[in-house]
Formats: structure tokens, sequence, C-alpha cells
């Protein structure tokens, strides 16, 4: 036998032996006993009693009254203590203990816990509990300890507990039998929706939003009136969750909630804008529900710290008890929108409820929705209603025998009287009664028991007033029991009741829809420059940052460029619009306003490489976009082609761009001008060395992106054209020079002409004037830009040019300085000129 074979022999025999002595000692275990069981089957069954627990005895509520078994035993217990609402308050330890003592065999702070929440009237719509002392804030402040607090049943909540004396609901034992508690209460309110409730178990949870009084009553009625009434119904009555912190919601969630018991509301603060010094404040007066006011604080001063909210200058907690003011400052001449929009999206000043409405339905988990839940409160309190006329009407009955029986007594009292004093005992008096008088038991102890008081004549007429009283309400009752729509008439009756004695107006304010916070929503709306260089760099810079300049002035630095590189082209825009960069080979390309880097006036800006995916293309024109539903867009190429296009055409931004002309492929021709025109609207095409022809665009018919166009001017020798501009009857027509010479004529001057013409005379083009570089559509209160290939720029106001004839050559509106010349002009908006800067003159 080799070595290997001897080894695993020896290990065979170990393995049996030691097998040989588990057996030994389980068989030892289950003669003291103890019994053997397969550990994985232990731990499932283990596991699934564990959940069960927590699931009927812990974290989900009754449908039936709303409860937790930890609330529903701490009002009972308060209620066995008489803290009612008309006594005086007691310490908390005290119902602390009779909690733990009697019913809730767990710790006492998850029980004082409970009842602060009970006595909090930020987390409960209406508060069940009257605490006295702190019991917290929406600071997220600690209660006090229960030695220092005091506590009884608010008033609502004793609709919760009455006619439980009266056998209306099952009672069971206590973890040690030595008491009795409820399984639920007789719950009047509806308090599943009222207060609503969370709660985690295992492998569920609940998430339930509190509600209005007014409108859960008046939908209780609506069912019982109307049982195959729909949700969409009973929307129109419970419009949504009504927070005890107030604010807005909105949201498909709260229809979802109703429909199904589950949905996603949207929860907003109230807030409100006001000026104060010139500078706008941002007041939030309610906070969503189950937000921390305290850390909601510091999460925006801390958002401010970090520059993620620049425009917030100040930031104060001003709220006063039951009051919430959180003021934010911000700086001048600022969006407060956009802030406030920032504010929703980083904060939560928005937030989402994620509502879940599961409850235990008869002990199951069983997930309701509002018509669902309806009918387990209706059907809850007809049994109710039920057990209660039944335990009425017969105490009644009882009543009605004992005074039948002492009427009887009272008609012949000497006779009683008599028997009673002849008796030898209790025993022989109750039966001589029984026998002579013809009484049951019950009767003849009242009528042993009776006082001498009661043989009076008043006290018979009192019993016969009770008696008529007493048929009157055991009719009343037994004409309940015979009807279930009596039933159902009783529960609408005090339901009715309810909502008059607690109802009240909603809190919350219900919102048809809250926009959504869209990308551009968090981008500050400012006007803006946007600058394109002949190198293909571009910046962007705010309007403010120009100083507007005499007419005539010098300028100031615009670009920091190199020595060969000049301004081509400059646009003013919102930092909300798109930017359209057209290449000179009629391609189109999307950047939204914001995405251009911000520059200082000597900043080169970045190189467009960067930023599109240009394909060794030139840009020929860029042009900002607010709507694209609307107008068409109008292409002029340096060979009179005119095109046009719908601008929705370009509603669907590509990263790769697309092609808008068809250009010839050999590059004879190029796209020079885009502009916006609305239907119907005149443009003006310029040229190069003076020429203008005015046309209708509607000359132009709408065509598609891959078509090249059609014929706009007739060229001369060398010319080309340099602009398309929309006109209007109102406006002037401002024409500028490569050597700094402008014109402003009336747009009467320019006849107009048939599309594909040479037009009439624009400006008297010379070595003097230099070639034309751009025409604009103005008016008085307009300002043009200026900037020349050497980077610098001036502002002009165009109520300090006059208007002079068309065939003229105009006059110097810009100094330049040897070797610079014109590159480019635009309109800017007298809107955005900034107070305290020197207008031209």
């Amino acid at each position: 036998m080799s070595d290997k074979e001897k080894e695993n022999g020896e290990k065979k025999a170990d393995e049996k032996v030691e097998k040989m002595e588990v057996q030994r000692r389980l068989k030892e275990q289950v003669e003291k006993g103890v019994a053997i069981k397969e550990i994985t089957e232990e731990m499932e069954k283990a596991y699934i009693d564990y959940a069960m627990s927590v699931i009927v005895q812990r974290a989900l509520p009754a449908a039936e009254d709303g409860m937790k078994p930890v609330h529903r035993r701490i009002l009972y217990a308060m209620h066995q203590i008489g803290l009612t609402p008309d006594k005086q308050t007691k310490k908390s330890a005290t119902v602390v203990g009779e909690v733990l003592g009697k019913f809730h065999p767990h710790g006492d702070v998850a029980v004082y816990d409970a009842m602060v929440r009970m006595a909090q009237d930020f987390s409960l719509r209406y508060p069940l509990v009257h605490g006295q002392g702190n019991f917290g804030s929406t600071d997220g402040d600690s209660p006090a300890a229960m030695r220092y607090t005091e506590a009884k049943l608010s008033k609502i909540s004793q609709e919760l507990l009455n006619d439980i004396e009266k056998e209306t609901v099952e009672m069971q034992p206590n973890y040690d039998n030595s008491h009795k508690e409820p399984k639920t209460l007789p719950g009047k309110l509806p308090n599943l929706l009222l207060n609503g409730t969370t709660g985690i178990a295992v492998g569920m949870a609940t998430n339930i939003p509190p509600h209005n009084l007014t409108e859960l009553c008046d939908a209780i009625v609506a069912q019982i009136n109307k049982p195959e009434i729909t949700t969409g119904e009973l929307m129109q009555i419970v419009t949504g969750p009504d927070f005890p912190t107030g604010g807005y919601i909105t949201g498909e969630g709260i229809q979802e909630m109703y429909e199904t018991g589950k949905g996603k509301i949207i929860m907003r603060a109230k807030t409100k804008i006001e000026e104060h010094k010139g500078k706008p404040w941002i007041i939030v007066t309610e906070i969503p529900y189950m937000v921390n006011k305290a850390e909601l604080v510091k999460d925006i001063a801390k958002l401010a710290t970090e520059k993620k909210l620049p425009d917030v200058s100040d930031l104060r907690d001003e709220s006063a008890k039951g009051e919430t003011r959180i003021v934010i400052e911000l700086k001048k001449d600022v969006d407060s929108k956009y802030t406030l929009n920032k504010l929703y999206k980083l904060t939560k000043l928005q937030n989402n409820f994620d509502a879940n409405i599961l409850a235990l339905v008869n002990g199951k988990p069983q997930i309701l929705g509002l018509k669902d839940y309806l009918k387990v409160y209706i059907d809850y309190r007809k049994d109710i209603v039920t057990k209660r006329t039944r335990f009425d009407l017969r105490k009644a009955e009882e009543r009605l025998e004992i005074v039948l029986g002492l009427l009887i007594a009272l008609k012949d009292i000497d006779a009683v009287v008599a028997l009673i004093k002849k008796a030898d005992s209790t025993k022989e008096a109750a039966e001589g009664l029984m026998k002579k008088f013809g009484l049951n038991e019950r009767q003849v102890k009242s009528v042993l028991e009776m006082r001498l008081q009661q043989l009076t004549r008043l006290e018979d007429g009192k019993l016969r007033e009770e008696e008529k009283k007493l048929k009157e309400a055991i009719t009343g009752l037994k004409k309940i029991l015979d009807s279930v729509q009596e039933v159902l008439g009783v529960v609408k009756k005090e339901t009715q009741e309810l909502k008059k004695v607690y109802g009240d107006e909603r809190r919350t304010h219900v919102l048809k829809k809250i926009a959504e916070i869209k990308e551009k929503d968090l981008v500050e709306k400012k006007d803006v420059v946007v600058m394109l260089t002949n190198s293909s760099y571009v910046k962007r810079m705010d309007v403010k940052a120009y100083r507007e300049q005499r007419r005539g002035g010098s300028g100031v630095t615009g670009a920091g460029l190199k020595e060969e590189d000049f301004v081509k082209t400059m646009l003013t825009c919102s930092t909300h619009d798109y930017l359209l960069f057209f290449t000179t080979r009629g391609r189109v390309y999307w950047l939204k306003a914001n995405d251009v880097p911000d520059s200082a006036r000597q900043g080169k800006g970045r190189s467009t490489a960067n930023l599109l995916n240009l394909r060794d293309e030139e840009i020929a024109n860029v042009m900002s976009v607010k709507d694209f539903e609307k107008d068409y867009l109008m292409f002029a190429t340096k060979l009179g082609i005119v095109k046009k296009i719908t601008l929705k055409d370009l509603s669907k931004p590509r990263t790769t761009g697309v092609r808008v002309i068809n250009l010839p492929a050999d590059g004879s021709d190029v796209l020079v001008n885009v502009t916006i025109v609305e239907d119907k609207q005149e443009v003006l095409l310029t040229t190069k060395k003076g020429q203008a022809v005015r046309f209708s665009s509607n000359d132009v018919r709408v065509m598609g992106r891959s078509s090249y166009g059609v014929k706009g001017v007739e060229l001369g020798k060398a010319d080309e054209v340099v602009a398309l501009v929309p006109v209007n009857e109102k406006t002037t027509v401002l024409t500028i020079t490569d050597k700094g010479f402008g014109k402003r004529s009336a747009l009467e001057d320019y006849r107009k002409t048939a599309r594909g013409g040479k037009g009439v005379i624009n400006l008297k083009v010379s070595e003097k004037t230099g070639n034309i570089v751009k025409s604009v559509s103005v008016d008085d209160k307009d300002s043009i830009i200026l900037t020349t290939i050497k980077g610098m720029v001036i502002r002009i106001g165009m109520k300090s040019m006059r208007v002079m004839g068309r065939a003229t050559q105009g006059v110097h509106v810009v100094k330049l300085k040897v070797g610079d010349r014109v590159a480019d002009a635009v309109k800017v908006p007298r809107e955005d000129v900034v107070p305290g800067l020197i207008d031209g003159e």
C-alpha cells in the first residue's frame, strides 16, 4: 500500500468517527427534549415570523383607523388614564410609562418620538395630541426630554376614540395577557389619508401624504350617495394632498396616486419677489413638507459660498413662531427668476413626495387608491355604527325593562313596602315581588335598590317621561338596524358633523402644472455680445461692457487679437438663445449662447473648432434664434443667389450640422448672409459696390434644404453681395463702408424693384469712402456697434445720425488708425443701453 493510499484510508476513518460522534451528541440532545431542525428551514420560518411581526405590529397602519400599533396604544393609554381635552396635561413620562407598562413592550424613546410627532402641527395636518413644552420645530430641533414636557389628547382625537366602550371594536390581550387593548379604534376620522404616515416594513414601505378634512368628508358623502362614482369625479372634490406646511404641489403623480395608490408629487415652496432699494429679494414663506428649514438655509448658504448661486448677496432666516420667512437678498440688476429656478433645482425648495398608500386591510397589506380607501372607511364605519346601535339598543331595552318595573312598583307602592317589611331576607323579598307583581330578577333588583325619594309623584312623572323617550329611541335604533341605507345615513350625518366642527381651508395650493425646470432655466438670462473673428475665434461678453461713445470717437478695444486677426461678425442675443453658425459652404451648426465662453474685453475667446464639429469650413454668418416655430430664414450668396426655408426646419439641433443650401461644388459661390424674415416682409439686398435691390420676401418661394436658390440681384463687374436686410416702412437703412463712412437713408428712397434686377444706388462708392461692408435697418432708438480689423469697438446711437439722401457718400462715423478699417457693424436695441453710459451726439 502506497503512502497516499494509506493517508486516504486514515482520513476516511477519521471522518467516520467524527460522524458517529455528531450522531451521538444529537441523540443526547433529543433525549433532553431539544428539537433538531434543518437550519435553512428554521431560518426561513423565523424570518417570515419576523417580517410579519414588523409589517403587522410596527411599520404599517391599519386602513380602518389609520393608526400604527404604537400610535393607537398611545391614544388608548391616554384615554384610559383620563387625559381628555377638558382635563389638565400630565407629564409625557407618565404617558410613556403607561404605554410601555401595559401595551407596548419596546423602547421608551420610540414611544416618546411617536407621541411627539402626533403633537407637531408641522408633521400632522390635524395633531392628535396637545403638547405643552418644547415638542421640536421645523428647524429639526429636538424636543425636550419627556420629564419636562406635558401632554393630553387633542379635541379632534376624541373622534377616533368615541364609542370605544360600546363594544364597537375587537379587544385583544396585551403582550402579557394582563390587559386588553383594541385591535383598531372606532375611527370616526378618515385618519389614514387625513394625517398620512410613513413606515418601512420588511420588503415593503408606506408613504401616505396628509389631506384636508373638508375635502375628505365631502368625498365620503359623495361616495355614499353615488357608490359607482369614478376617481376622476372624486378628484373634483379631493384636489390633492394638503400638507401642514403649505406650499404648492402638482404633477401627474397626484392622479396616479388616487388611481393606483402610487405616484410622485412635486412639492414647491411658496415664494414671492420683492424690491428693496433696487435689490430683488426672494422671500420664502412656506416650505415643502418634511423639509428641515435650518438645513435648507445652510444648503443655500453653502451654494452661495461655492459660487453656484453667484447672485445671492445675503441670506437671513427671519422666521417667528408659527410663521416662516427666509429672506434671500440678491445683487442689483440680476434676474431673480433665474436665481429662483436654480434654488428650485439645487435645494429642497422643490422636492418630491413619492406616495405609496400601503395599509393593512383586515390585517393584510394592500395598496389603496382614493376610491378603494373611501370604500374601506365607509364599510368600517358601517360596521362601527351597526355595533354601536346594537349596543345602544340593548342598553335602552334593559333600561326600559327597569323603568317598567319601577312603574309597576310605584303603582302599588304600599303593597310593595309591606311585602318587603314582612320578608325575613332580601331573597325572600325578591321572590315575593316576582310572584306577586310578575317582575323579573333585574326589575326586582332595581325595586329593592330604590331610594325613598323615588316614591314621590314627581319621580313617577320622570319615569313615565323616560319610558316614552326610551320607546322612541328603541324604535329609532331598530329602524337603523333594519336598513343598510339608514346605517349609511348615520355615517353620512356624522361625517358632515365632522366637517362642520373641524373643517378648514386648504393650506397647500394645487397648481395645474409647475413648469419643468429646463437646462436654460438654470442659465441667467442676460443680453450679451457674441464676437466672431476672421480666425474663427468666438467669445461672449456682456453688452454693458461697452460704453456708448460719441460719433467719431476712437472706441475701446473689443478683443485681444493677434496682429493678423480681426473681428468679422458681432451680434447681440440672450444667453437663452441658440446661435446658428452658417458656413461659407452652406452648412449650419448649433450652439447655445451660454456655451460660448465668457471672456473679458481683452480676451481672444475660444476657437470654434473646439466648440463645433466643423469640416474645415469657414464661418460666414452667426445669428441668434429665440423661437424656431415661426418665421423664415433667407439666405444670400456672394454671387447674388437668394433662398428661403422655414426656420422650423432647423428646430432639431444636430452636433454634426446640416446642409441648408446646395452651393456649387467648385467653390465659385459662397454663403454671405442669413437673416430671419416674416411672411410678406420686404428685404434689401445690398452690394459691395453700392447697389441695392428692394423686393418682397414672398417673391422667393419656400424651398427644401437641399436646393440652391434663385437669382436675387444682377451684379456688376467685381461686385458681390454684402448684406441681406429685412426692412419695414418705419425704419431707415444704415450703410457702413470699410473706411469708416456711414449714411442713413429713408426706406422710401429705395424704390421697390423686381427680384433679380440691378436695383438702385445705395451709396456712392469711391476711393475716399471705400467699399460697403454692411447695411442694417435702424431707427432713432437703436444703437450700432462697429468693429475694426484691429479689434477696436465703438458704439453709436442712431439719434446722433441725421437721415440723408440715398445716392450720397455719407459722413465719417469712426476715426480709424493707419492700416485699420471697419470689419462689421451690428445693431443693438436701445433698451440694452446701461444708464450712465455716454450717448452719441
